[in-house]
């Protein structure tokens, strides 16, 4: 299957590098800046797994001549409408669309430009990030990719898709129930985020001072509720193993959104806060530290904006 990953970062890079490495046909939907570095340099990973580099395919959106069997759509949110703009040519009649985007809206996005067919189900777990060098540095040994049909339905197109992901050098699962699979980890990453933005370090120091524990724990509860206040409750042995994670005294970890905010990027506060404060509002939720930290990183995204103008 012809397999078109949009964008070459720290999500779509690893996961396409990996496919590729595998000897899958993949090509890489990316900007011309980006498509001289790789050409350049290769397409570069540090990972717990062995380091790679690889030389990829590349194209821009201009060069798109026909639609791809799988596209593997991996941008920040605030990138979506560009990227579906770029990636149009690519899509025809057969072509699935697997999301890496976190929370749940922009599937709603996705349906609206290219059609309820088109559009699958998809987690992803990695933890990635991009250094200086354009090189992406794997922080965790996790790598795992979850797909599925929305309706929940086993077709035979779904598993074409399995067979061309499996056995690629990263775990993968084929869910019936891909929706809540994705509202599972929206809960997670909510969580992780909202506690490392709002209180301001990685979870061990959170955990190291007077009530750190007992408000990350609330920042879970919260985001919970809201989710099983939208039918989608997370089940109570992955709910434990976030409780988990959050209490351990001597955790690095932080979040995706935490870092990005460390190096004065844009965050995806919308997409994965204010879209799911927003679901606690409609179903009459009090969230009081989801609420805050959607202010404070509101407001820190004003202030870039403004330094930018």
């Amino acid at each position: 299957m012809k397999i078109l990953v949009v964008g070459a970062g720290a999500v779509g890079g690893y996961f396409g590098a990996r496919l590729a490495q595998a000897g899958r046909d993949v090509t890489f939907l990316v900007r011309p800046a980006r498509a001289q570095q790789l050409n350049h340099d290769g397409l570069r990973i540090i990972s717990p797994h062995g380091d790679l580099t690889l030389k990829p395919k590349t194209i821009t959106s201009t060069e798109i001549t026909g639609p791809y069997d799988i596209i593997f759509l991996s941008v920040k949110a605030q990138a979506l409408d560009q990227a579906i703009k770029d990636m149009a040519p690519a899509v025809g009649p057969e072509t699935m669309i697997y999301t890496a985007l976190n929370g749940i809206r922009h599937i709603g996005t996705l349906v609206h430009s290219f059609g309820e067919q088109a559009v699958l189900g998809g987690v992803t777990f990695v933890s990635t990030d991009l250094d200086e060098q354009g090189r992406i540095v794997q922080l965790t040994p996790m790598d795992k990719v979850i797909y599925g049909e929305r309706s929940g339905e086993i077709t035979p197109r779904i598993r074409s898709l399995d067979q061309t992901l499996s056995n690629a050098g990263f775990e993968t699962e084929l869910s019936t129930n891909i929706t809540q699979a994705m509202w599972d980890k929206w809960v997670t990453i909510a969580s992780f985020g909202l506690m490392t933005c709002l209180l301001g370090g990685p979870i061990g120091e959170i955990n190291a001072v007077s009530d750190g524990k007992q408000t990350a724990l609330q920042a879970i509860d919260e985001c919970a509720a809201i989710a099983k206040a939208c039918g989608f409750p997370t089940p109570l042995p992955h709910l434990e193993i976030v409780r988990k994670l959050a209490s351990e005294k001597d955790s690095k970890f932080t979040s995706s959104m935490y870092r990005d905010l460390q190096k004065g990027a844009p965050v995806e506060v919308d997409t994965i806060l204010g879209d799911l404060l927003d679901h606690g509002h409609a179903h009459q939720i009090e969230a009081p530290l989801l609420q805050a930290c959607c202010v404070r990183l509101r407001v820190y995204q004003n202030s870039i904006k403004s330094n930018k103008s």
